[in-house]
């Protein structure tokens, strides 16, 4: 479908991927991993046709389309939820108005015999009848249907884009993206800005009704659960894994291991072989052997060890100056868009030192509600911000408000002042942005490069409250805990907008859950909070339990809640299954049924020829009796088993 040869990309000289050759295929899940800034966000531009690559080629198959969801989106707010979601069927639009104007053509010709209006009937029923395959006449309901899927009602559809959330914008164009029903799907970190219901809905989707699938994800447990194919960016170089990711990872860990000790062996013989140019250059008796020697290191192909990204970053947030007692006090807060009102009657207080959550489904004003502390927005009710407070704001648009056409030092450059410009090249270099690095232009770097360079800048002036609206999208796991470990020793307090429960696990103690336009508090962590919420429905949040504390005790009024939901929300599809189990169980007994019956008669048959002087003497009889009460013994025992299958089937139903 899709054929890379031979594929090199270099920025300044500097070779981001050399050589690079693979094929994608109808129906390939592909996970695309690398640490940041490996060259996976550009290599999903190359294939999408946005970007040339320095040396050679994509082909791709004639007609294939490609649809491409970036990491970093430029969002129009021009539009309602409706029509932003109808310019996936531009494509319709176009072949209404041809045929439209063929329509026209028609009625208006009367060369009834004529070749061209023949050729004209037959192109205009071979567009019509495409039309109508691609959905022409129906295309409306399959929009909205999608739409409700990801979790939009229909007072939403017209409603402007503006209003909502970036993760429900984000939605929004996953929906244009899956109605095109594209050959490959490109997803730059498709799950960033969802909650875990809409990651489940997409696995399910991608598993179920894609085509060809290409992902960058930081979320394992997504692209294993999607993908069944992995290819790795390392060393400059492509390593084409056919199997899924955490399969994966073990034949990686192989791999690097033979790589270690293959450069460990290399690196021997040409200490050995050093020694003996060393020792007999001298000596004309070995002149011939030194030579040859010389000519035997110089033909050694370096062995080349895969890279594990070791480094780390140790972020140190700068002292501050004391704040009040209270650096956030709401009273009645309440924010509305029109008739929508996306919160009421918000009382909380935040004391200084303290780290709390805001959770819950996007879209139920977690980041509008930051916007209304930061001022961004109007609001109705008092919000008051406390004596000497400095706020430090990480937005969940951060990488959209960095200078594109500038470099990484002087993004950083423009907002240090004082001594701290000495060290600015000590502090890229603790976020990975060190040597040749610093001087990428920012239009170049991948999400999470952007991300951490948008985390320096904050860092960059004392603050005593901090505000961080998803800060964990697009970092990777190491980045994650080093940023956590920084929360934790931050001395001011802190506001963490995230979905990541393992990010806030042991960070907070208080989680302020948004949900049906309001705000509730919760004393506790966020394992705290889920175990003592009841899931009320697949609108409200829906939390897995903890993964690495499978042994967590929960009351039996919990247990029974939970076994409760999990049977209510058995989907369509698994009852048809359930059934199909067991229709399928009921038919083996039934067939063991019939085939002992048929057995009885026979070995009946047979003892009634054996009753009888001529049937007594005939061996035939005897051997074939024998056989039969084997085949019986046997069907029996199928009888048996089938109907043991049968009734444990039907004691497991619900």
């Amino acid at each position: 479908m899709i054929s890379i040869d031979k594929l090199g990309v270099e920025f300044s000289a500097t070779p981001l991927f050399l050589d690079a050759s693979f094929v994608v295929n109808s129906k390939d899940r592909i996970a695309l991993v690398g640490k940041n800034g490996a060259g996976k966000s550009t290599m999903l531009k190359i294939i999408a046709g946005i970007q040339e690559p320095t040396h050679g080629q994509v082909s791709r198959q004639k007609d294939i389309t490609i649809g491409y969801l970036p990491q970093v989106m430029k969002l129009t707010d021009s539009r309602t939820v409706m029509e932003e979601a109808e310019t996936a069927f531009a494509h319709i639009s176009e072949m209404q108005e041809r045929l439209d104007k063929m329509n026209e053509e028609i009625a208006r010709r009367t060369d009834y015999e004529s070749e061209s209006y023949m050729a004209l009937i037959e192109k205009f029923t071979h567009e019509n009848d495409r039309f109508t395959m691609m959905g022409g006449t129906n295309y409306h309901a399959e929009l909205e249907r999608t739409l409700q899927g990801l979790g939009f009602q229909r007072t939403d559809f017209h409603r402007p884009t503006s209003e909502f959330s970036g993760g429900w914008r984000m939605r929004i164009e996953l929906a244009k993206l899956l109605l095109q029903n594209p050959d490959l799907l490109l997803l730059d970190e498709p799950t960033n800005h969802l909650d875990i219901g809409s990651i489940q809905w997409l696995e399910q989707f991608l598993a179920q009704r894609a085509n060809a699938v290409i992902l960058v994800s930081h979320d394992r447990a997504f692209i294993n659960n999607v993908t069944n194919r992995t290819i790795e960016i390392t060393c400059h170089r492509i390593n084409d894994y056919k199997v899924k990711y955490d399969e994966y990872v073990k034949l990686r860990d192989e791999r690097r291991e033979q790589q270690i000790r293959a450069y460990e062996n290399q690196q021997k013989e040409i200490a050995d072989i050093k020694q003996f140019i060393e020792t007999f250059r001298y000596k004309p008796t070995k002149s011939n052997q030194v030579q040859s020697r010389i000519k035997m290191l110089e033909k050694i192909v370096p062995i080349e060890i895969d890279e594990v990204d070791t480094s780390s970053l140790h972020l140190k947030f700068p002292p501050c100056l004391r704040s009040g007692d209270y650096p956030i006090i709401c009273e009645d807060v309440a924010k509305s868009y029109g008739a929508h009102q996306v919160f009421g009657d918000v009382n909380l207080t935040i004391k200084r030192g303290e780290k709390v959550a805001f959770v819950g489904n996007n879209g139920e004003g977690k980041s509008t509600l930051v916007k209304c502390i930061m001022g961004e927005i109007p609001f109705d009710g008092n919000l008051k911000i406390g004596h000497n407070v400095q706020i430090g704001y990480f937005a969940q648009n951060q990488a959209q408000l960095l200078d594109e056409n500038i470099t990484v030092f002087d993004t950083i450059d423009r907002v240090a002042t004082g001594d701290i410009r000495l060290k600015i090249r000590d502090i890229l270099g603790a976020f990975m942005f060190g040597g040749e690095a610093s001087d990428k232009y920012v239009k170049v770097l991948s999400g999470g490069e952007r991300s951490r360079l948008a985390m320096i800048r904050l860092l960059l002036e004392p603050v005593n409250l901090l505000i961080l609206d998803e800060p964990t999208n697009h970092l990777d796991m190491q980045s994650k805990d080093v940023l956590k470990q920084a929360i934790k020793d931050f001395d001011g307090t802190a506001i963490i907008v995230s979905h990541d429960r393992d990010f806030l696990d042991g960070l907070v103690e208080k989680v302020y859950e948004f949900g049906g336009g309001k705000v509730r508090e919760h004393l506790g962590g966020i394992y705290d909070f889920l175990r003592s919420q009841p899931v009320q429905g697949t609108d409200t949040l829906t939390f897995s339990p903890k993964p690495s504390a499978p042994s967590v005790k929960s009351s039996p009024k919990a247990d029974k809640d939970l076994g409760n939901k999990v049977q209510s929300l058995l989907s369509y599809a698994e009852m048809k299954e359930r059934n199909k189990t067991v229709k399928k169980a009921e038919k083996a007994v039934e067939m063991a049924e019939q085939k002992v019956t048929k057995l009885e008669e026979q070995i009946a048959e047979i003892e009634e020829k054996l009753a009888t002087p001529e049937g007594a003497s005939d061996t035939t009889l005897f051997t074939r009796y024998g056989e039969l009460k084997a085949q019986l013994a046997a069907a029996e025992d199928e009888w048996t088993e089938a109907s043991m299958n049968l009734e444990e089937i039907s004691r497991d139903e619900p």
